[in-house]
């Protein structure tokens, strides 16, 4: 788990960061209503949970570098025994300091009063502005109010800068304490995986397949999955986004699931392709391996020093050749790349940064030209083959397979991590763990 000390740390790191006479601003996730008068459970937000772990909404955290009276400040729910009762225990003012580190901390319903105490004065403020634009409405207000009393001696804030810049830097580069928490993640999600294969049925629903995922997410200390589950079975796993997951599953098709747990705020992310009966016919055998063949070279593109885009250049070198070889795609390789012929096929890039969220922040592009892969870095490495049960122009040998083969890759001081290697992906040993279903 994350310490104190290690959210201690990050904070002192981003207040390093930021320019003289400044304040920075971060608001908790609101409650999102399910239905009439339910919630979904509720979930942090990433930026806020990552400098100080308060799991509570209707927060607002405040840092205020050099400020004597304390630079980390929480406005947070008193705590109310009424409510207690029906909706769960509050840390209030008192336990965001003793529990989480705060120097100071108020009642939410007095942030009118003390909030613009603490910006007045202030030459800069770092805030994610469009990121919740009800605060957005309620800071413009205080600024405001401030101006109107220039001529009394008050003195607004002058610039706003963008706290996502380096918030989301900060987050691209992992610490050795969230490895830790993603090899968790991946380890259970990789469990669930294989669990899955060798759950599986023909006349099975993609929903009951998806329980056993989720069943074993929730077993192994995962109290949510990191996104909706991907259950798609012979066509639908050619939709890329498919999380219908109510169809049987038939004899003869391939299912694909996408899916990974959260853990400890950590997410792991996997895709697995698989035959329902425990065999992979030829033609199906054919795609999975060409599919296979383009992530191992692209993870083996996956070292520090080496740009972002390497490895999906060589998905697409891979699969491009391999869907001529196959007589999918007809002409020369160079040709078919240069016009994006590949992209009937294969239409998303090959991976994603991975972190506290799914699609995780951080840029992809600096000064516009592809970073450097560096140490702390983890990203997917996911490239697909979807050849629609409706494409007229493929043979109909081929139509309704759907194949995706993904694993999370974390780039060390010592080389490159598979964190997610705990489930088989080669045909051979894919069909025996399916065999061996005890």
């Amino acid at each position: 788990m994350i310490t104190e000390k290690e959210f201690a740390r990050r904070r002192r790191d981003l207040m390093a960061m930021m320019e003289e006479d400044s304040i920075a601003i971060i608001t908790a996730s609101p409650e999102k209503p399910r239905s009439r008068d339910t919630y979904y459970p509720y979930r942090q937000d990433s930026d806020f949970y990552y400098l100080c772990g308060f799991p509570e909404p209707e927060a607002v955290l405040v840092l205020i570098p050099g400020r004597a009276h304390g630079q980390f400040v929480i406005f947070c729910r008193d705590r109310d025994p009424a409510r207690e009762i029906w909706d769960g225990y509050r840390a209030g003012p008192e336990g965001a300091c003793e529990q989480y580190g705060a120097d100071d901390a108020f009642p939410i319903s007095d942030i009118d009063d003390i909030l613009p105490g603490l910006l007045e004065g202030k030459a800069r403020v770092y805030y994610a502005v469009g990121k919740d634009r009800d605060f957005d409405q309620h800071l413009m207000a205080w600024v405001n109010d401030i101006r109107g009393r220039a001529r009394a001696g008050a003195v607004p804030p002058g610039e706003f800068i963008d706290l996502d810049h380096l918030l989301h830097e900060m987050r691209l580069f992992k610490k050795p304490a969230e490895l830790r928490i993603m090899r968790k993640a991946a380890k259970i999600s990789a469990e669930a995986h294989c669990r899955a294969m060798q759950a599986v049925e023909p006349g099975m629903y993609e929903y009951q397949l998806q329980a056993e995922l989720e069943h074993h997410f929730a077993r192994a200390g995962a109290h949510f999955p990191a996104y909706s589950s991907i259950v798609g079975g012979g066509g639908n796993a050619c939709i890329l986004h498919y999380i219908s997951n109510d169809c049987p599953l038939q004899d003869g098709d391939l299912v694909l699931i996408d899916a990974g747990c959260e853990y400890e705020h950590y997410a792991a992310d996997i895709t697995r392709t698989f035959p329902v009966n425990g065999g992979f016919t030829q033609e199906q055998k054919a795609i999975y391996d060409l599919v296979l063949t383009a992530q191992l070279e692209a993870i083996d593109a996956v070292q520090a020093g080496r740009h972002w885009d390497e490895p999906h250049k060589v998905t697409v070198e891979v699969i491009t050749a391999g869907l001529v070889e196959l007589g999918i795609l007809k002409g020369k390789v160079s040709e078919l790349i240069e016009k994006g012929a590949y992209t009937e096929y294969y239409m998303h890039r090959a991976g994603h940064w991975l972190g506290m969220d799914v699609h995780d922040v951080g840029d992809y592009k600096v000064d516009n030209e592809w970073r450097l892969l560096e140490p702390g870095m983890v990203m997917t490495v996911e490239p697909g083959i979807y050849i629609s049960p409706h494409d007229r122009k493929a043979a109909k040998k081929w139509r309704g397979i759907g194949v995706r083969i993904e694993d999370d890759v974390a780039i060390t001081r010592k080389g490159t991590e598979v964190l997610t290697a705990g489930v088989p992906k080669t045909v051979t040993d894919v069909e025996a763990l399916m065999a061996d279903r005890g």
